[in-house]
């Protein structure tokens, strides 16, 4: 597959551009992340091994409850895989983008997954084109600098705040995922999935009230589930 220089570079600066708006929503979470990992204990380079090598948002905050909870590093691996089982069906939407690639494009390509490519996806889908692989990867690049950074901001910042819930600051990334939300939501075909998963919360909540965060792992594994049998359908 051969591509020109021009086309990758103006399809790299396209989806960064595209991803911009998406960038500075994720970089206020990002640093209310970092802020929380640093009060947990994390050192600098901890917090910025985390997000660059699992770039995955809430799969981060729980893998962090996790390890907060005195789980083990272990048992924070599985909570944080199990919340981003959804990244399997985002890749796989993504196939026509990374087909025919070779085995490290398709590596970094699948690194770079993330809800957001859904939205690029549909963007250029407004636009009457494909979303091409070097499209995503601008995206997906400029979303992870932008990741990486606010959390480096987020745990230089915690260094001033002796006392985060005296602020407030510890409800801060809950906050910002739920004012997320709405731009996540595709249309009347999440309402399943989503149902699935907040039902799953409750239930295990209810049953298993000492035992919250590993609620929302198996909401989002029914969720992820049930959107895999809808798509399927």
């Amino acid at each position: 597959m051969k591509e020109t220089e021009g086309r990758v570079r103006s399809d790299l600066a396209l989806g960064a551009r595209d991803m911009l708006p998406m960038a500075l929503a994720a970089a206020t979470y990002g640093t209310a992340f970092g802020l929380l990992a640093s009060q947990s204990g994390f050192d600098l380079s901890q917090a910025f091994g985390m997000s660059a090598l699992v770039f995955g948002g809430s799969a981060q905050l729980i893998a962090l409850d996790q390890l907060t909870a005195g789980a083990g590093v272990a048992a924070a691996i599985l909570a944080g895989a199990a919340l981003n089982m959804r990244i399997l069906l985002i890749t796989a939407s993504m196939r026509n983008a990374l087909a025919a690639r070779p085995w490290w494009q398709i590596v970094l390509g699948v690194h770079l997954a993330t809800d957001a490519s859904v939205a690029l996806m549909q963007t250029a889908k407004n636009r009457g084109a494909l979303a091409s692989y070097w499209y995503l990867f601008g995206g997906g690049a400029a979303l992870l600098a932008a990741w990486i950074a606010s959390t480096m901001v987020g745990a230089l910042l915690s260094q001033g705040i002796p006392d985060p819930t005296r602020y407030g600051l510890d409800f801060a990334i809950v906050a910002v995922f739920v004012a997320l939300l709405p731009g996540l939501w595709r249309g009347r075909e999440d309402l399943w999935p989503w149902a699935v998963a907040v039902v799953t919360v409750v239930t295990f909540i209810y049953v298993f009230p000492t035992q919250a965060g590993w609620g929302l792992v198996c909401g989002a594994v029914m969720g992820a589930v049930a959107a895999g049998v809808s798509h399927a359908r």
